[in-house]
């Protein structure tokens, strides 16, 4: 089975691309920035990367990001990632970034953009790798500023593939960001959106309404709802279901537990997905197989969830035909 995944042409989803920062390279940006890690080794960094939930987790994610100053720093920090996808048999990418994590420590958006474009660019030459571009508003910030984020990407606005919403879940709803949301559906680009991680399954409700997403990232506490099960199923909403993620922030105990097994049983579109595999345990591949050994999927379920992450992507119709050649002729 392990030979079949690693093949198997498979689609990311739910990447938050700050959060592919391993330590090795951790400390090479460090070095070449100058900046001071509270950290002795890697093997010390990479020992902290232990959480009891998902605050805590941000706490640490926020800092490791100080060591991004220079489009450079973005740019290798993308590829970094890419080629360990492309590695595992990931064939497409799309990575959230958060650009308000880096406008408070005085990095400024063409900084980000300009490292993260050149990195897609070298992607597609040098991997074959299409990838896609998510702009993520902080929800524990104010929408006042995620509006002002928006407007500041004007030059930007056709190289993003979505916007999403990310960062703390309890307490922020997406209700809190519906005119943001609405500028940008004026604008033309699509939205997705964390809900249903932490939060209740009224957060995955009040992102369809009132955001208008296309996509739930995580999503997984839907099943507490059974009349929003009955509608994200009647819709044909793609839930960008995390497990390892879920695992090591507590959302579920131990991957066993998970529900994923239940809500492809109610017949939910459900893609995999590695959200901070630097941070999680692992990348595409490590969850897919977690998975396999989790609940013992057979192929046919993992050709099912590669699929349904094809038909999901920001691609356009010709790459979206060529991806689906690609897992007929895998299998």
């Amino acid at each position: 089975m392990h030979d079949f995944l690693k093949r198997l042409p498979k689609v990311e989803l739910h990447l938050h691309i700050e959060g592919s920062l391993e330590p090795e390279l951790m400390f090479a940006l460090a070095e070449r920035n100058g900046v001071a890690l509270p950290y002795a080794s890697v093997e010390e960094a990479r020992a902290a990367y232990d959480f009891t939930d998902l605050q805590s987790f941000l706490d640490l994610y926020y800092q490791g990001m100080s060591v991004l100053r220079t489009a450079e720093d973005f740019h290798d920090l993308a590829m970094d990632y890419f080629r360990r996808a492309h590695a595992e048999g990931v064939v497409h990418v799309e990575m959230h970034f958060d650009p308000q994590a880096h406008r408070v420590r005085g990095i400024e958006l063409p900084v980000v953009m300009e490292g993260l474009s050149l990195a897609r660019r070298h992607a597609e030459r040098e991997l074959g790798l299409s990838t896609a571009l998510i702009m993520a508003f902080l929800r524990d910030r104010d929408a006042s500023e995620a509006m002002a984020v928006l407007e500041e990407a004007a030059p930007y606005w056709e190289m993003l593939d979505a916007v999403g919403l990310d960062s703390a879940e309890r307490g922020n709803p997406p209700s809190k960001f519906t005119e943001v949301f609405e500028r940008a559906a004026r604008l033309g680009i699509p939205r997705v959106a964390h809900a249903g991680e932490e939060g209740p399954p009224e957060y995955i409700r009040e992102a369809l309404d009132l955001l208008d997403v296309c996509r739930i990232d995580h999503g997984v506490r839907c099943l507490e709802d059974p009349e929003l099960v009955a509608r994200l199923r009647d819709e044909g909403v793609v839930l960008t279901v995390c497990p390892l993620s879920n695992v090591r922030l507590k959302v579920v105990e131990r991957l066993e537990a998970h529900p994923l097994p239940q809500l492809l049983e109610a017949g939910l579109r459900i893609t995999l997905n590695s959200d901070d595999p630097a941070y999680f345990g692992g990348g595409m591949l490590d969850n897919y197989l977690a998975c396999q050994r989790a609940f013992g999927w057979d192929e046919a379920t993992f050709i099912q969830l590669a699929g349904t992450a094809i038909e999901a992507a920001f691609v356009s119709d010709q790459r979206r035909l060529a991806l689906r050649r690609r897992l007929a002729d895998s299998v």
